[in-house]
């Protein structure tokens, strides 16, 4: 066996055999213990109390069971695809094993063993077997010559997608309330999403997302223009100052846009425009020119013998930008674009000063914001769950259909 199936990782595979034992041997110990009654995961499992998420105990305690057996089977039996199997055993049960983490307090609840449990409450058992299991998969993976990033990759996924899952969860959660002991709901609704846009109700979600809409679709047309433009310019032409004017926005870029915002409101308070959808969309524009940077590394990138012909052919400037800059631009076009939309359609520390009181002109962000205040909180924050979805999707959506494009302007941009 030593030869034809691990060769020199046998160190490896002894202690992912013990790993594997020792977290079968830990589902006998206590997992849960509060007020001097404790409970091990297999009493659990025969005394579950018919939760939709017993399965995820049940699968824990199943596949700690088949992790063991495999690892000792396969020490007398060699078989290089019956090491793999085992891999992918041990990864399910690592993933069942993570997962009771957030189930634990359905699960032993639902038992009639506990009321209000924490998972401050998980007994040492829980604790070794969470450990082991890890500590199983990584060595098998070190004998099956597996890339033990992967791991650590699912881990900064999993930590990165709990508040997106949380997010979901809430926003379908049937009970009211900012804060509840448990991640799964007890009962799922559409009521909130629907509560959003109900004519009886007294947020104006509708007009919210459309104001934002409008702010975001304007800003992404004029700021792409803008940007383009800008970038064409400093990128195919030299005249007089022009170092001196790409420095200076440099320099200006290098401060927060925060810290103009009180005067840039008193600006517009002077000229009538503030709490309007039209200050948004103006300052956003105004300040477009600025983000030029990467679409001009872009542009450098396009042969400069290709406006050479097209000038000798007698086309103007604007025709070479819009016949060939542009056709032969649309990865960065589709990166401006999207950088625009996504901008104005999440900015909110500008649109909370312009808008004030004025509740009819908020966007998304502000309008969330509203319902988040400790007046309101524990009223609304299934409502806030969902606008938050909702406003997420169109990014989502438009990320993934244009993810290949925004890739290529990126990289396109660096290469130059």
């Amino acid at each position: 066996m030593k030869k034809t199936i691990i060769g020199l990782n046998l160190d490896h595979y002894l202690k992912a055999m013990a790993g594997a034992v020792i977290a079968f041997l830990a589902i006998f110990a206590p997992y849960a213990s509060k007020e001097g009654t404790s409970v091990s995961m297999i009493s659990a499992l025969l005394k579950r109390g018919g939760s939709y998420v017993d399965f995820i105990l049940f699968g824990a305690v199943i596949f700690t069971a088949l992790s063991a057996v495999a690892s000792v089977v396969l020490f007398f039996m060699t078989s290089v695809k019956g090491v793999r199997l085992w891999q992918v055993i041990a990864a399910i049960q690592t993933v069942f094993v993570t997962l009771l983490l957030f189930s634990s307090k359905k699960i032993l609840e639902s038992t009639g063993l506990f009321n209000s449990f924490l998972s401050k409450n998980l007994g040492v058992g829980f604790f070794i077997t969470l450990v082991a299991a890890y500590f199983t998969l990584i060595n098998v993976m070190k004998v099956t010559r597996t890339n033990r990033g992967y791991i650590l990759l699912t881990i900064l996924s999993v930590i990165w997608l709990f508040p997106v899952l949380w997010i979901v969860l809430t926003s379908l959660r049937a009970e009211q309330g900012y804060y509840v002991g448990y991640f799964i709901p007890h009962g799922f609704t559409l009521q909130n999403f629907v509560n959003l846009f109900s004519n009886q109700s007294v947020l104006p979600f509708g007009r919210w997302w459309l104001n934002t809409f409008i702010v975001a679709i304007c800003g992404c047309v004029f700021n792409t223009m803008i940007v383009l433009m800008t970038a064409f310019i400093l990128s195919r032409t030299r005249f007089t100052g022009r170092k001196t004017f790409m420095n200076i926005l440099m320099i200006i870029g290098m401060f927060p846009g925060f810290m103009s915002l009180i005067a840039v409101y008193n600006i517009l308070k002077g000229l009538g425009l503030n709490q309007s959808l039209l200050a948004l969309i103006v300052v956003g524009a105004a300040g477009a020119a600025m983000g030029y940077h990467v679409t001009k590394g872009f542009f450098d990138t396009i042969p400069k013998a290709l406006d050479e012909a097209a000038i000798i052919d007698g086309a103007s400037r604007f025709q070479i930008f819009r016949k060939i800059t542009l056709p032969l631009s649309k990865s960065i076009i589709v990166y401006i674009a999207l950088g625009g939309f996504l901008g104005a359609w999440s900015d909110y520390i500008f649109p909370s000063m312009l808008f004030g009181d004025k509740q009819s002109s908020y966007t998304v962000a502000v309008g969330l914001f509203w319902m988040t205040d400790f007046r309101r909180i524990d009223t609304y924050y299934t409502q806030f769950a969902a606008g938050a979805v909702l406003v997420a999707l169109p990014i989502v959506i438009l990320f993934v259909w244009l993810q290949r494009f925004y890739v290529e302007g990126l990289s396109g941009a660096v290469k130059g």
